[in-house]
């Protein structure tokens, strides 16, 4: 019995890795997240169970805990049991908590990274997220801290030259002001509405009016001068076509 943890990449079925098209087709059951592409799912054989636990307008939407027991279960009664998760499965796709309660009930598990979404909605656009000119350090960091932790860890504080947010739309009138405690509010920043998908949006700001941008999760938020590096190479783009 074994559950596979895939990384299903940032939208773009066609940014879906091979080892993972191959796990898929020999899936017997298969539980994926809102943010996976539906369309991966044709890769799997005509028998095989599907089983959201992800998040729509609608729909139910399944805890933690709940995800945890129902992998739990289907590993002890299928051998190839699939998790697909958007982007990868260990950038807060909380693979690693998935992974310690499927071990503690001996029950394999395996691997398949994904493109992340940060990397795969900011590459696909064009905007290099460290540039030797003006970044060379990068923090992930998510919007959305646990509400159940005793001490919050982000703090804003991060000294990286860019700085990627997930999960963050929601809260972003909140946690901008504490970043502008340590950055310039000229600090220029791009939002990415569904990166790599038809309909993505591109945003660009700064610190001190993004607030005032209308943004649509899902989207990332990505902070620092690399933003300005972006917006130079649209510039002689649109020279080129």
């Amino acid at each position: 019995m074994t559950v596979y943890m895939i990384g299903a990449g940032p939208g773009d079925p066609d940014l879906i890795t091979l080892k993972a098209i191959k796990i898929l087709k020999k899936a017997e059951v298969i539980l994926y997240d809102s943010l996976a592409n539906d369309s991966l799912l044709e890769y799997a054989p005509d028998d095989v169970e599907l089983i959201f636990v992800g998040k729509r307008a609608g729909e139910h939407y399944k805890k933690q805990p709940e995800i945890n027991e129902i992998l739990i279960e289907q590993g002890k009664k299928h051998d190839n049991v699939v998790r697909l998760k958007g982007g990868d499965p260990f950038i807060f796709g909380r693979g690693g908590e998935e992974e310690l309660v499927l071990l503690a009930e001996g029950i394999n598990v395996e691997f398949v990274p994904g493109i992340n979404s940060a990397i795969g909605a900011a590459t696909t656009i064009g905007l290099p997220l460290t540039h030797r000119a003006v970044a060379t350090s990068l923090t992930l960091v998510t919007g959305h801290e646990d509400h159940d932790k005793t001490e919050k860890q982000v703090n804003w504080d991060y000294t990286a030259d860019t700085i990627v947010v997930f999960m963050g739309v929601g809260l972003l009138e909140k946690y901008v002001p504490k970043i502008l405690q340590y950055r310039s509010p000229d600090t220029p920043v791009c939002a990415i509405e569904n990166g790599t998908l038809p309909d993505q949006r591109i945003i660009t700001g700064t610190l001190a009016d993004i607030t005032e941008k209308r943004i649509r999760p899902p989207a990332l938020i990505i902070i620092g001068e690399v933003v300005n590096i972006y917006k130079e190479c649209e510039e002689l783009r649109s020279k080129i076509e």
